[in-house]
């Protein structure tokens, strides 16, 4: 396979608002064809000055498979040290399949998208004389397998995603014939006997091409829905739909369904500042990903999400077995994946049957609560039945997935929190079940000055804090005392939380705005009793 470029700089990702708010399309009207070219290139393979990682991997054909994944036999496009931060350009399905001619550059160009505005490394997938079996394969570009030096079967990988860059300002979302919630009712147009790409329209199969705009007081960005006169608008929260390491075996298996080390999960939560363990299963681990995603809801119904190409850095180390840091489940090792963010411990439950998918997930559930935190198992079952909400993460892919989300603060008497920035550790205080950090612990980790007047509390950063993406002469933070709205660079955001006064007269802001507002990614993970969030990305 190819040889990959290294890129050693390794500097701090903004957050999507900051990431998109200059490339991204101010609306797309289909009858009247209203698309505009963004102001500034498209991530498209090159190395823009945005590669955030200390190794950085395109999706050249050499390095990907298109419906399969890794096997044992297939060799490591890249070897990594355990720890290193890499930057993965994905991939996505949507545009390039058969059902939609396999011709990005015609696909895209029907919705006003001009050549130069389709990713090059999906039009040369597409055009990839390999092929791929439409009624056979997975849809999913996947780009790996990576080794990770020091892996071992029975180790655990943890991957640590870092950001996720949106590389076009669109999107498609798809229902295709026998597949989906209600495949023998959706879709409704019929599909031919013998389709093929020549004739695209022969599958019967709809999709619905989705633009992205700028909406509301808080200048969040919104997937756009046009139809009938009416506008359709959701909140976008990028994540990869599948991570994963490859299983032992001799077969590149399909893309389609999870498995017990990892692969199309397609859990929404698992966005910037979530943690994912997987199982090793072969020397190296053979970390892999693709299925980028815009957006998702629950059980992604029709079949696919909001689909759409991503940039993504994520960290990759190797936890050996039994080290205090891989989540306590049902063994002495992880044997199935295991996740968490700063709210929530993630157990997960995957299964051809529902019903086991979900007993599955409340068996770890119950399990990590009892080994990792030391409540009886009885007490487990019942804190689980009044407190913990579970989740569908997807019903379409042949392997169906359940998630619980395990609040961490519902345990915080028995827990310690700890915060370190820029390898600063800044203290952590709980008010109302909300994570609070002083603000001047903040200002001293990123080298900032802090200015308060009256109510009013404004970081000023360095030039070089972040970012390019969102450098400016003025790089500020402000906020007022009992106010849930905040400013990043003249960008105002409302949150759920509002920055607080303690008695002794110190500000503490809620631990999210760090990556919400300020885009300063911090992850999240459990060593016993122990919450530490890390966030080490400046420049």
């Amino acid at each position: 396979m190819s040889n990959i470029k290294i890129n050693k700089r390794l500097i701090l990702s903004a957050i999507l608002s900051a990431s998109l708010s200059t490339g991204f399309l101010a609306g797309y009207n289909p009858a009247e064809a209203a698309y505009r070219a963004p102001s500034i290139d498209y991530l498209q393979t090159k190395d823009d000055g945005t590669v955030l990682g200390d190794y950085y991997v395109p999706s050249t054909l050499d390095n990907v498979f298109w419906g399969k994944i890794p096997s044992r036999n297939d060799k490591a496009i890249i070897h990594i040290p355990s720890g290193s931060t890499l930057t993965i350009d994905t991939v996505s399905h949507e545009g390039i399949l058969e059902d939609q001619g396999k011709d990005p550059v015609k696909y895209f160009g029907q919705y006003g998208i001009t050549p130069d505005h389709v990713m090059q490394d999906a039009i040369n997938i597409a055009a990839n004389k390999k092929g791929h079996d439409f009624d056979t394969n997975g849809p999913h570009v996947i780009t790996g397998p990576i080794y990770v030096d020091g892996a071992e079967p029975g180790d655990v990988l943890k991957v640590e995603v870092i950001a996720l860059e949106p590389r076009v300002p669109y999107g498609v979302v798809t229902n295709r014939h026998f597949k989906g919630t209600i495949p023998n009712e959706m879709p409704e147009t019929p599909r031919l006997e013998n389709p093929s790409s020549e004739h695209p329209e022969s599958y019967g199969n709809v999709s619905v091409f989705t633009s992205i705009q700028k909406k509301g007081d808080n200048n969040e960005w919104f997937g756009i829905m046009q139809n009938n006169g009416q506008i359709i608008q959701f909140p976008l929260n990028p994540f990869l739909g599948t991570m994963g390491v490859t299983p032992n075996t001799d077969e590149n298996g399909s893309s389609i369904p999870p498995l017990k080390t990892g692969g199309n999960i397609d859990i929404n939560e698992l966005g910037v500042g979530a943690t994912l363990y997987l199982p090793v299963d072969i020397p190296g681990a053979g970390f892999y990903t693709g299925d980028p995603h815009f957006a998702q809801g629950d059980g992604e119904v029709s079949l696919t999400a909001l689909e759409a190409p991503l940039r993504a850095t994520v960290r990759l180390t190797v936890l050996k077995k039994g080290s205090s840091a891989i989540p306590q489940t049902n063994s002495d090792s992880l044997v199935q994946p295991f996740a968490e963010t700063e709210k929530y411990w993630i157990p997960i439950g995957l299964n051809e049957d529902l019903d086991e998918a979900m007993r599955q997930s409340v068996r770890e559930s119950i399990s990590f609560i009892s080994k990792q935190l030391g409540v009886d198992r009885k007490t487990a079952y019942a804190y689980l039945s009044a407190a913990t909400d579970y989740e569908v993460s997807q019903v379409v892919d042949k392997t169906k997935g359940i998630h619980g989300l395990i609040p961490k603060v519902d345990f915080k008497d028995n827990l310690s929190f700890k915060l370190t920035i820029n390898n600063i550790e800044c203290p952590i205080k709980i008010i109302n079940n909300v994570l609070y950090v002083p603000i001047d612990s903040v200002s001293s980790a990123l080298k900032a000055s802090l200015i308060t007047n009256k109510d009013t509390t404004t970081l000023k950063f360095k030039d070089n804090t972040f970012s390019t993406k969102i450098n400016s002469k003025d790089n500020t933070f402000s906020t007022k005392i009992n106010s849930n709205v905040y400013e990043m660079n003249g960008i105002s955001t409302c949150t759920n939380s509002a920055p607080t006064l303690s008695s002794e007269g110190t500000i503490f802001i809620p631990v999210s705005t760090l990556s919400e507002i300020m885009g300063l990614p911090v992850n999240w993970s459990t060593t016993g009793h122990t919450i530490i969030g890390i966030s080490n990305y400046l420049n």
